[in-house]
């Protein structure tokens, strides 16, 4: 039964509420999650878990005006409350910028009355036993493995007073692994992206884990200063992610991002990268699958509630290195000019096409002197106009000298533009299914490729771990 109510089902619930509104027009959107979760520190299993969640957000249109309520866990005797609240809201808001006629109908999901399947703690039953090896190989090994695998899966029911009714049910997973030596003075971070965990090579991680600890074991200080760096896709992930959600063109039209034209208008258009890399979305792309339809629970400046239910195709943002689109609802595209092209829930970078790209390996071979980063984090914004962002690096730079890791240098606050960065990108390696370290709570369904960087910026030394 739905996690919503053990008396009414999702579907039953989008039915009701927009039954129940007294406005011109309503959206409403039905969120219904499960979790399960394995946590482990030391070498040994320390928590399990499983959780449901249910989240019920109606959007009501007097008008021009907006009225949103989100409420979780609302029983079918609330429902009324909650439509009169937004109802209410509505009558009582100025006039939407970005209001538009809602989206017409099409054919509904062809699984919309299907029940509702959570996730559980069997989605593990390949993986645990193999997890269990690794805690023995590292015990062996002397060191100790730290973190979580975590499953969720989401369906989310969206219908509309026009007649919309659609349905997405995401499955998600992530593992990050910390392996530590013995005596806790060296780490090392790896993590993975699954829909399943079916495919997640726990043996593999544990193997490149322990590369890294014996790296660490010579010890090499660097002063602050440009260096050749080759970032890994994880990396890359999170300073593509940060580009993307700062690819509004709503900003950029306002004067207000790196992607506004001098004098007015945007970028849209110009060439960022001298390579010819493409950054993508794909709501079909196998392994990274994601909403095939706009889902806006709110109005902001890159999306609108009044797009709910639009359909989403794949988008090229950068294409062969030429800005090519922006984050647009259909009000910014009426301002700009430019195509729909709303936000997707995945990202891909893939370098020049003609012949195979280079593993991470390959491209450290071919390194005659330079760093090799693990991973990044805290990452913050200093400049939107530029997009420059500082953050630091975690859990491993290593320092690579003749197409060798001889060693792991100190850690580094970094300060880069995702943009400028492109633009000076000499090498792109192979794309893969990655995780974002940073972002990975919000955004994990990605495939990055490492880069080389001739002059990573790593402002200064860092004492972090």
């Amino acid at each position: 039964m739905s996690g919503l109510s053990v008396q009414t089902s999702a579907q039953e619930t989008v039915e009701r509420a927009l039954e129940l509104s007294r406005n011109d027009a309503c959206v409403v959107l039905v969120d219904e999650g499960s979790t399960a979760n394995l946590r482990f520190a030391g070498n040994t299993l320390t928590t399990n878990g499983v959780a449901r969640s249910a989240q019920l957000t109606v959007i009501s249109i007097a008008g021009q005006g907006v009225g949103v309520v989100s409420r979780a866990a609302v029983r079918p005797d609330q429902l009324a409350d909650v439509v009169a609240a937004a109802d209410a809201a509505a009558r009582a808001a100025r006039p939407a910028e970005d209001a538009r006629p809602l989206v017409e109908a099409g054919a509904a999901s062809p699984h919309w009355d299907d029940e509702v399947r959570p996730t559980d703690i069997g989605v593990f039953e390949r993986f645990a036993p193999a997890l269990g090896e690794a805690f023995a190989a590292a015990e062996a090994g002397g060191t100790r493995l730290y973190g979580f695998a975590e499953h969720s899966l989401t369906s989310t029911f969206l219908g509309t007073s026009t007649g919309v009714r659609l349905r997405h049910d995401q499955p998600a997973g992530r593992l990050e692994v910390n392996a530590k030596s013995a005596d806790l003075k060296r780490s090392a971070w790896t993590g993975v992206s699954t829909r399943d965990f079916t495919d997640v090579d726990v043996a593999a991680l544990g193997s490149s884990l322990a590369q890294r600890l014996e790296w660490a074991k010579t010890r090499v200080d660097l002063p602050a200063g440009r260096y050749e760096t080759l970032l890994p896709p994880s990396a890359v992930a999170d300073l593509m992610i940060y580009l993307f959600w700062s690819a509004g063109a709503r900003d950029a039209l306002d004067g207000r991002s790196v992607f506004s034209k001098p004098g007015g208008g945007t970028r849209v258009g110009e060439q960022l990268a001298t390579l010819p890399v493409t950054l993508s979305s794909d709501p079909g792309a196998e392994g990274i699958a994601c909403p095939p339809f706009v889902t806006a629970h709110a109005s902001s400046r890159e999306s609108s509630v009044f797009d709910n239910g639009l359909p989403l195709a794949p988008t090229d943002w950068i294409r062969d290195g030429r800005l090519e689109a922006l984050l647009q609802t259909r009000y910014s595209a009426e301002l700009s000019g430019l195509p729909v092209t709303p936000a997707i829930d995945n990202l891909i970078m893939r370098g020049p096409g003609g012949g195979p790209s280079p593993s991470l390996e390959e491209m450290i071979a071919s390194t005659r002197r330079g760093l090799l980063v693990t991973c990044l984090w805290y990452i913050r914004e200093v400049d939107p106009q530029t997009l420059l962002v500082t953050g630091l690096t975690r859990d491993g730079v290593y320092l690579v000298e003749h197409g060798e890791v001889v060693g792991e240098v100190n850690n580094f606050r970094f300060n880069e533009s995702p943009v400028d960065l492109l633009g000076r990108v000499t090498e792109v390696g192979a794309s893969e299914r990655t995780l974002p370290r940073e972002w990975n709570d919000y955004f994990q369904r990605t495939i990055m490729p490492a880069v080389r960087v001739p002059d990573f910026n790593m402002s200064t030394v860092s004492q972090a771990s």
